[in-house]
């Protein structure tokens, strides 16, 4: 039986996507298995296994298994979210040592490729000037800011994972993620290590108690949203692809304006819906807009997103109620 191997999978991407292995792939054919850095019985009652390792530590790797591997998915990662103080050492234990062993983990298991979420930070250097964002575009980083110095070390991850494709035949496939939206039970992260709000959890939050939500600077600035179940689709296509890898930009390609947001969470959480809850603060900051292009993960992956924003909201708000995974995520780090 094919081996996929999760690290991470104690995250907010990784519980959603171990849960969803489960019921994309065949079970006859695949087994999952999920490791992260807690200890927990949570996946027993997924029918599981799960490993708890920490990828900072070497040793912690002797327990894994490496029979019949045959995807790696990184899902590790250090965020300036869950920092609220730089600390450039933390980075480069987590994810540049920890996935450097992942990738000798590859190798010394022959898994046939592994599977990397990169961040799109690594190409703020096109923010604010380009609209859509390609997958072919060379990185361009920014070299300050709160992100700068985790989008660097996990650009070095990308480069990696090339060296072992090139030396000893690992696919790569790295997937370039924008914000993932999901229901999570944080609705706060920090930034340049001051604790703020995640603005559409926190606006969910009050359109759940019938609250006004202010909209901030241009009403028809847009966003692409992507929801993590499209996500955790584009990385199962990445598992069972006849392709050699690549860089893969995850995404819906279409645009939704901070209007069209704020409706749809009073539409969809506010106990009684009403126009005048919104208010309008045109003079505050507004954010960049973008869209990502995802034509390539279409052509070579048969990517197709399925959530849309209206369908994104609906899911959403279902997780919030049955909070499948919140005893997992319980003490883990502010996102």
């Amino acid at each position: 039986m094919k081996k996929i191997v999760i690290f991470g999978a104690t995250g907010y991407i990784g519980a959603y996507l171990t849960d969803f292995c489960k019921k994309w792939f065949n079970m006859s054919e695949f087994e999952i298995i999920a490791v992260g850095r807690r200890n927990t019985n949570f996946f027993d009652n997924l029918g599981i296994t799960y490993y708890s390792v920490d990828i900072c530590n070497p040793k912690d790797f002797d327990i894994l298994p490496t029979d019949n591997i045959h995807t790696i998915i990184n899902l590790t990662g250090l965020l300036p979210a869950y920092l609220s103080s730089f600390n450039p050492f933390s980075y480069v234990n987590t994810n540049i040592t920890g996935s450097v062993r992942i990738m000798e983990y590859a190798k010394k298991s022959h898994a046939t490729r592994v599977i990397y979420t990169q961040t799109w930070a690594e190409q703020a250097g096109y923010w604010g000037v380009k609209e859509v964002l390609s997958p072919e575009l060379p990185r361009k980083l920014v070299y300050s800011g709160d992100h700068a110095f985790y989008a660097i070390t996990k650009s070095m991850i990308a480069d990696t994972m090339r060296f072992y494709k090139e030396e000893y035949g690992i696919k790569d496939f790295v997937i370039r993620l924008p914000n993932v939206y999901m229901y999570a039970p944080k609705i706060s992260y920090f930034v340049d290590g001051k604790e703020k709000f995640i603005a559409y959890r926190y606006m969910i939050e009050r359109a759940c108690k019938g609250l006004n939500i202010e909209m901030w600077g241009n009403p028809n600035a847009f966003k692409d949203i992507l929801y993590v179940k499209d996500v955790c689709q584009m990385i199962c296509r990445c598992v069972t692809s006849d392709v050699d890898g690549g860089i893969y930009n995850a995404g819906t390609g279409k645009r939704t304006t901070l209007l069209q947001q704020i409706e749809g969470y009073i539409r969809f959480f506010s106990p009684s819906p009403a126009n005048d809850m919104i208010i309008n603060k045109k003079d505050n900051p507004s954010f960049v807009s973008f869209v990502m292009d995802i034509s390539k993960a279409e052509k070579e992956l048969g990517y197709k997103p399925v959530y849309t924003f209206e369908k994104y909201l609906k899911d959403y708000k279902l997780e919030r109620e049955l909070k499948r995974f919140d005893k997992l995520w319980e003490g883990k780090h502010h996102e």
